[in-house]
């Protein structure tokens, strides 16, 4: 058995190429690399890498995490800043006895003593973006803060390994050295071989408070299915935000146990997510909650298209 998932439409090209290695017997732990390069290098991903949207200085800072669930290991990055490819940051900081998690200028320095390639992240599109909304915030009073879409991917292999990779820019117009859940563990991310994995997107500062990705793999390791364990953490973790805070941001995962099976949730009706397994073809689906469950189908044509367009479509500042 082998599988892989991943947060959004955003991840298919990546996705698609990693299923095809790990059908062919490669490692989960670079398949996930490879699937969120795949993302991090295209710039019309307005919430990822290479033209991810900066914070309210205008610059871009970038967080991504990698852990190993037959080690526990782990790597993570945040506040980086003009390197190419976070995710193998945080992939090479994994394979670190300590110093597991690097912040800010730290992990650059790092990152580039390493033999990192520098590289301006921020793009003239993103530059639209940035100037487009603080233009709208002050005209209109809109929030600045938007765009929170992490990519997330999880993977399977043959040997029963598993793995996982988180990776993004955060919130459009964060504060600068805003560190959201994507690059904490047990937030935006766990893996463990013996059980599974899961990752998390939304606003970091309401996942955090649910230890999100950990949670679902411990209901699993408790005998949930995947889609339980998902339903059932991000339901309960919204009832007690509203409950106990008054309010809920928008909170989605993934997640696949050792046996290649998945689930996924959502309280959003724009969540979609990539997943293809041994026994599932290569498949994006679009989710969406009905009352405490999510339900999710394979989007048609006319969707792909629509977010083909939308993505492409020229900002009219």
């Amino acid at each position: 058995m082998w599988g892989i998932i991943a947060t959004w439409r955003m991840a298919l090209e990546g996705v698609s190429e990693s299923a095809s290695a790990l059908a062919g017997g490669s490692a989960a732990t670079a398949s996930v690399v490879d699937a969120v390069v795949a993302v991090e290098d295209f710039p019309l991903y307005k919430s990822v890498g290479y033209g991810g949207l900066p914070t309210e200085n205008g610059e871009v800072e970038l967080d991504a995490a990698w852990m190993d669930g037959d080690t526990l290991a782990f790597g993570a990055v945040g506040n980086l800043v003009d390197i190419a490819n976070p995710v193998k940051v945080a992939q090479a900081l994994g394979r670190q006895r300590y110093n597991s998690l690097l912040v800010g200028q730290g992990a650059r320095e790092w990152a580039l003593s390493q033999g990192f390639a520098e590289k301006k992240m921020l793009t003239e599109r993103a530059m639209q973006h940035y100037r487009k909304r603080c233009r709208e915030t002050l005209d209109k009073g809109l929030s600045p803060y938007d765009g929170h879409d992490t990519v997330g991917v999880i993977a399977l292999d043959q040997r029963g390994s598993m793995s996982v990779a988180t990776s993004t820019s955060g919130l459009f117009m964060k504060k600068r050295g805003r560190v959201g859940d994507s690059p904490i563990i047990g937030s935006g991310f766990y893996c463990d071989s013996q059980i599974g994995a899961a990752t998390a997107t939304g606003v970091g500062e309401d996942l955090m408070k649910g230890c999100t990705s950990y949670e679902i793999v411990r209901r699993m390791e408790q005998g949930m299915t995947p889609q339980q364990a998902a339903d059932s953490v991000v339901y309960e973790l919204e009832d007690k935000l509203m409950s106990r805070f008054g309010r809920a941001g928008d909170l989605s995962v993934v997640c696949m146990n050792r046996k290649g099976e998945f689930g996924a949730a959502t309280n959003i009706k724009t969540f979609s997510f990539v997943v293809a397994t041994a026994s599932q073809p290569l498949t994006v689906f679009r989710a969406e909650r009905v009352k405490e469950k999510t339900h999710y189908q394979p989007v048609d044509d006319a969707w792909m298209q629509a977010y083909a367009d939308r993505i492409r479509a020229p900002i009219e500042e």
